[in-house]
């Protein structure tokens, strides 16, 4: 690990993309000794069998959280409460490398705190993600194209450092993308 800087990657990306499936195959797929590590979320929804591995919390033990000045990072998507400890982003003055599983409407505020972080954006067609959307069933038609509509729409500050992938085939291959993409960061302690 000598000589190696600390960097955050900031993983974000519309539903129906597959993020947190991708991130579960990269979790896999990461040699096992690289420097680096995963930041754990602090969300206001019950732990859950198979899920992420989260803090759990209730809405108001999240706000209490956030008033006290918990987190580093913090926001709200999809009607829950998502935060980042300062503790859980201590590696990064360690020279680790650091994986947050982040919110693309919080990618500003994120880039003032780290300006350094590298975006990586996790997207699909808009023929896939309205075909992901509509197959998963929990919103009607106009709520599933208002998804797609906000994915086209995105775009991440000038000057940021990022990576897209599409995740429109196979898990594996937008797995291979994404492991290959990391690769060839600077710096990456690969």
């Amino acid at each position: 690990m000598s000589g190696t800087s600390g960097r955050l990657l900031y993983f974000m990306g519309p539903s129906g993309a597959g993020k947190d499936s991708l991130l579960d195959w990269l979790r896999q797929h990461l040699p096992a000794e690289l420097p680096v590590q995963w930041a754990r979320r602090t969300i206001s929804r019950p732990a859950a069998s198979g899920g992420e591995a989260h803090e759990s919390t209730t809405p108001d033990g999240h706000a209490a959280l956030r008033a006290a000045g918990a987190f580093a990072l913090h926001w709200e998507a999809n009607g829950l409460a998502y935060g980042v400890r300062h503790s859980e982003l201590a590696p990064l003055d360690q020279g680790r490398w650091l994986l947050v599983n982040g919110s693309r409407a919080y990618l500003p505020k994120a880039l003032v705190r780290y300006p350094a972080l590298v975006a990586v954006h996790i997207t699909a067609s808009p023929e896939v993600l309205r075909q992901r959307l509509q197959a998963r069933g929990r919103e009607s038609s106009d709520e599933v194209e208002q998804r797609v509509q906000r994915a086209l729409r995105f775009l991440a500050p000038p000057g940021t450092a990022g990576i897209e992938v599409r995740n429109d085939t196979s898990l594996d291959a937008a797995g291979q993308q994404l492991l290959q993409a990391l690769e060839r960061l600077p710096g990456w302690p690969g």
